[in-house]
């Protein structure tokens, strides 16, 4: 009996211990993904809210290994109740990384002091991770050979932050938004904590209390989750002066549609694209000059514009007979193509048989095309990070000119001439440096943007004088084209240098330019 016994305990022991481990194991890979996404989402956030997106990046992961680093520092002050501390970092994880966006969309709309508050939720959130690793690896060490724990951990905290990285952009931005993520994410913490204080309740001094601290997290977490979208819509009204009747997340940046009156507005990542008040503008000014001096008609390509804008211009020329459109995203494109507001604004471009859209990366799309177009119309953003920049390089120039008939044009929206002048300047000094051609800049007024330029391109000789626009134009007219090759001494050329991907040197232009003007 008394053998049986102790077989008894022991076996209990063992497997109160395996327990443990597969907690604190377990505990760690969700500590790893949630970390992650915390570090992510303020990076992401920053992006939309303030444009740049490597500085905002580089800033937050910065700032986050920094903090973790003095968390893993300040653990050795953590010499006793490792158990109950860890539950505590749980807790404070939690709700610091669960409510970081809502704080920071709340500072950045009605406070305006978004960098401190960035700091802050950062360093808080740093620190505290980085507690977590080094109590998880000494809670472990009682248990099993310290070799093999933290080999174990970091088997573990590697393939968590892997699995974050891949879930972030695919899923969790596209199907919960920023807010609902982070507080999402902030119950995986405290969940991780209820079980610690399951599998340790016999060592807690205090396991009631923590257990309810907890369970008043979480319901704060749950009540804001089922609360987000609301919240979201509240703060992004704050965020625009008209009313916003659309906003979604695709894994490549954040829509938002406003309505005041009759007016429309579309935002991506924040940044206007346009306004219905004189979107004509633009979209005249970018297409029928180009399609006008092409030799032919017949093939047209049209890079970036999933609005369909665009689309609507190169469909009032009769004879081009085939468009592609190429945009990355498929929630602009099918936006566009299927909301009946949006329809009848572009004129159902996207719908039409004369239109094929691709939803796919331009230079990747360059590269397996076989087909040569008579006009290429670029409809980019603007150049602002390196995704974008690395689309408006000589290598990429060169790879367009490749797809361009002998006697087509290809033209780009390159910015303003006048708040970012060496940034257009560069655009059209990269185009010359791509091949031997005829170039072309002009510029238009665009009253939301301001004054704003263009670059046209040709194998060929391009006679301005034979640019002729549309009977149903509404801007273009000999009288506003001839005076858009001239450029007056503030927007005159410069010496820059072109763009190339071992430098980005057109960021910089295009960054310096406009704080120059509005910061």
């Amino acid at each position: 009996m008394v053998e049986g016994f102790f077989l008894s305990r022991d076996d209990s022991d063992r497997d109160r211990e395996r327990a443990r481990q597969l907690l604190l194991l377990g505990g760690t890979f969700v500590i790893a993904v949630c970390g992650l996404v915390y570090e992510l989402l303020l990076g992401t956030l920053s992006s939309y809210l303030l444009g740049d997106s490597v500085l905002e990046f580089s800033l937050v992961i910065g700032l986050f290994m920094t903090a973790m680093g003095i968390g893993s520092w300040l653990s050795r002050f953590v010499r006793h109740n490792l158990s109950e501390n860890f539950i505590r970092v749980q807790i404070g994880v939690g709700l610091i990384g669960g409510l970081s966006p809502l704080v920071l969309f709340f500072t950045f709309a009605q406070l305006e002091s978004y960098r401190p508050f960035l700091f802050l939720c950062g360093s808080s959130i740093g620190m505290l991770v980085g507690l977590e690793i080094p109590l998880v690896v000494r809670l472990l060490e009682q248990l099993r050979e310290l070799r093999l724990n933290i080999s174990n951990v970091l088997t573990v905290d590697y393939a968590g932050a892997l699995a974050a990285s891949l879930v972030f952009p695919l899923v969790l931005v596209p199907q919960l938004g920023l807010l609902r993520t982070g507080l999402t994410f902030g119950l995986f913490n405290l969940f991780v904590a209820f079980l610690a204080i399951w599998t340790f309740r016999r060592e807690l001094k205090r396991p009631l209390s923590l257990a309810a601290g907890t369970g008043l997290a979480a319901a704060l977490l749950l009540f804001l989750v089922i609360q987000a979208p609301g919240i979201t819509r509240y703060y992004e009204d704050r965020l625009y002066q008209d009313e916003v009747v659309y906003a979604a997340s695709s894994p490549y940046q954040r829509l938002v549609l406003t309505r005041g009156g009759e007016r429309l507005r579309l935002f991506l990542n924040g940044a206007l694209q346009f306004d219905t008040l004189d979107e004509y503008r633009y979209h005249e000014t970018l297409v029928h000059p180009a399609l006008s001096l092409a030799a032919s008609r017949e093939q047209v390509l049209i890079l970036g514009g999933g609005d369909g804008l665009a689309a609507r211009e190169v469909l009032r020329w009769d004879d081009a007979d085939k468009l592609t459109l190429v945009d990355l995203d498929p929630l602009v494109t099918g936006l566009f193509a299927r909301n009946p507001l949006l329809r009848k604004l572009n004129d159902d471009a996207l719908n039409q048989s004369r239109v094929e859209v691709f939803n796919q990366d331009a230079l990747r799309f360059l590269r397996e095309s076989r087909q040569l177009y008579d006009v290429i119309i670029i409809d980019l953003p603007d150049p602002r990070t390196p995704a974008l920049s690395k689309l408006y390089t000589v290598s990429f120039y060169r790879l367009l000119l490749s797809r361009l008939s002998a006697g087509g044009v290809m033209v780009t929206q390159a910015t303003s001439p006048l708040y970012a002048r060496k940034a257009f300047w560069s655009i059209h000094d990269t185009i010359a440096a791509a091949g031997d051609l005829q170039m072309q800049p002009y510029h238009a007024y665009i009253p939301s943007f301001g004054e704003w330029g263009f670059v046209m391109a040709s194998r060929q000789r391009l006679d301005w004088e034979r640019v002729r626009a549309p009977a149903q134009s509404r801007f273009l007219t000999a009288d506003t084209t001839a005076a858009m090759t001239r450029f007056p001494p503030d927007m005159a050329p410069v010496t820059v240098k072109p763009n190339r991907i071992s430098d980005h040197v057109l960021m910089r232009y295009y960054e310096t330019g406009w704080s120059h003007w509005f910061e």
